[in-house]
């Protein structure tokens, strides 16, 4: 793979499509329902103008971000993005060394197909995000199990209190664990570089993965006939529970999946470091609103560091965010697929790419550090 040819994050979305099987793709790529949220995350960037300023001499400009007592390289990093190890080699590992070495953070996922204790060994200072059930007794086990690994920051999802309508996976043949069928053998054997590069080999020197880190205890494997992930009382989590987790997690505590300026308010209220303002990607409440549009509401709200995920494609995407008062930015999709395309090397390419986009546009718009990104930078074409 001539990483050379990749001049943007889109490109990697494009190419990954041909190698990835159809059932993985879609799992990487779809969204609920009609995608009305999905789109609308990409219309709202569209949405939003850019104001530059000129003659500001920006030659010692630095894209330098400190969050929660720890300083990055840029201001975004590695969104939390189940399976990753199903669309590239042990792609939980090779995302989080690359972040680690472009000085950048990883989250890693909750439904990922490798131990966390193997993933944070190969990168010290990777954060993990857990989807938590309503029951005490296995929320404290699984802390317990990443404050031994050696995680710090722990992030919590709380927009799943039940499984999306992803009817994109059904279509594209897709379930959780994966049902063995003649359908998804052909899907495997037509994408031979993925069957042998990624599937074959995890087989050949792991075994059959598995989600490891959902619960303190080994979860289902990642292909069966019969054997059902557990999704247990997701919709007993609330307040309550972050109060618990409050009091055992030691470290910083972020809460993702905030729209609502009330739940940024709440947040604080109980303990919680930061948050993260986000629809899932598009993936969870279909209809949802673009992260981007709620954002100076949440802003408003709350003196925690608010950060954003959901549909992130561009530098000038990420200094909209900021813009709007964001501490901080994820990114998702566009990193898996340049794991699967490159590997460790793939997923460096599209940092790259996307500090070098940054560093053009504060340079353009007259901002020598993300602090200097203000609102007098931005305008909307229309509100709503």
């Amino acid at each position: 793979m001539k990483l050379a040819s990749f001049l943007a994050l889109k490109d990697f979305e494009r190419a990954a499509r041909k190698k990835l099987p159809r059932p993985v793709f879609g799992y990487v790529a779809g969204a609920a329902e009609d995608n009305l949220s999905s789109t609308a995350n990409e219309d709202a960037f569209s949405d939003l103008d850019l104001i530059p300023q000129v003659l500001m001499d920006v030659s010692a400009r630095t894209q330098q971000t400190t969050l929660l007592g720890r300083t990055y390289a840029a201001p975004f990093g590695i969104a939390p993005m189940g399976l990753s190890a199903l669309s590239a080699y042990r792609g939980d590992i090779v995302q989080a060394v690359a972040a680690r070495k472009a000085e950048i953070p990883m989250v890693l996922s909750g439904s990922s197909l490798i131990p966390m204790e193997e993933v944070i060994a190969a990168a010290p200072g990777t954060w993990f995000q857990a989807y938590l059930p309503g029951e005490t007794a296995r929320i404290d086990a699984l802390l317990d199990r990443a404050r031994k690994a050696g995680f710090h920051e722990l992030v919590v999802t709380v927009d799943i209190p039940v499984a999306a309508n992803r009817e994109n996976n059904i279509r594209t043949g897709f379930s959780t664990p994966l049902r063995p069928s003649l359908r998804l053998a052909m899907d495997g054997i037509s994408h031979p570089r993925w069957l042998a590069g990624t599937f074959g080999r995890t087989l050949l020197h792991h075994g059959m993965p598995h989600f490891e880190n959902s619960f303190a205890e080994r979860g289902a494997p990642i292909l069966s006939s019969h054997v059902l992930r557990d999704f247990t009382a997701r919709d007993h989590f609330n307040w309550a529970h972050i109060r618990h987790i409050r009091q055992i997690w030691k470290g910083p505590l972020i809460i993702k999946g905030i729209l609502h300026p009330s739940d940024a308010r709440l947040a604080q209220d109980n303990g919680v470091d930061a948050i993260i303002v986000s629809n899932h990607g598009g993936r969870q409440l279909d209809g949802a609103i673009a992260p981007l549009r709620i954002l100076p509401d949440i802003v408003a709200a709350t003196t925690l560091p608010v950060m954003i995920d959901s549909g992130f494609r561009r530098g000038s995407h990420i200094l909209k965010a900021l813009a709007l008062g964001a501490a901080f930015v994820f990114v998702g999709r566009p990193f898996n697929y340049a794991a699967a395309l490159g590997g460790e090397a793939g997923v460096s390419h599209a940092i790259g790419l996307l500090k070098a986009e940054i560093d053009r546009d504060m340079a353009m718009l007259g901002a020598r550090s993300c602090r200097e990104i203000t609102r007098a930078h931005i305008r909307f074409r229309r509100q709503g």
